[in-house]
């Protein structure tokens, strides 16, 4: 399990909001370089969250392609927790790795009100190997950061 922790200058409400709405998730869930459209979206327990990232930036496609990897994928994330504002869990389908068998894997994401704001932990399965697990915290912690981006700039 690996632990990504942050604290945004905004009610718990308002981060859950960001997280559970289309319009939310396409402000900030992509990596720089990537951008998410929202195809389906019910948040309940055994709903799911069906996007697309794309690749839009010159130095992710260049990475998208030496690896093998297509331009675009459509991810689905089913609801495992749902409790508004405050918890949110669910298990991703990895079904785009070359040569791995399709697995899903579990993210965890509380909202925890502060004095300051909300502290968002957030908890992540271990993927495949180390270097994937890697990937995927690094482009977490980006998330992370452009969801301060969206928060600092919207509220």
């Amino acid at each position: 399990m690996r632990k990504l922790e942050q604290t945004y200058p905004a009610p718990p409400e308002r981060l859950w909001e960001l997280w559970t709405t289309p319009a939310g998730i396409e402000s900030w869930w992509a990596p720089d370089g990537f951008a998410v459209e929202v195809e389906q979206l019910d948040l309940q327990v055994g709903g799911e969250l069906v996007y697309t990232m794309k690749a839009r930036g010159a130095d992710q496609i260049a990475f998208m392609k030496s690896i093998d990897m297509p331009l675009a994928t459509t991810s689905r994330k089913t609801f495992t927790r749902t409790e508004a504002p405050s918890v949110l869990g669910y298990t991703s389908l990895v079904d785009f790795v070359p040569g791995v068998e399709p697995y899903d894997f579990a993210t965890l994401v509380e909202l925890q009100a502060r004095e300051s704001g909300t502290l968002v932990v957030m908890t992540v399965d271990p993927l495949h190997d180390d270097e994937w697990t890697e990937r995927l915290v690094a482009g977490r912690s980006n998330e992370l950061e452009n969801l301060a981006g969206v928060v600092a700039a919207h509220g």
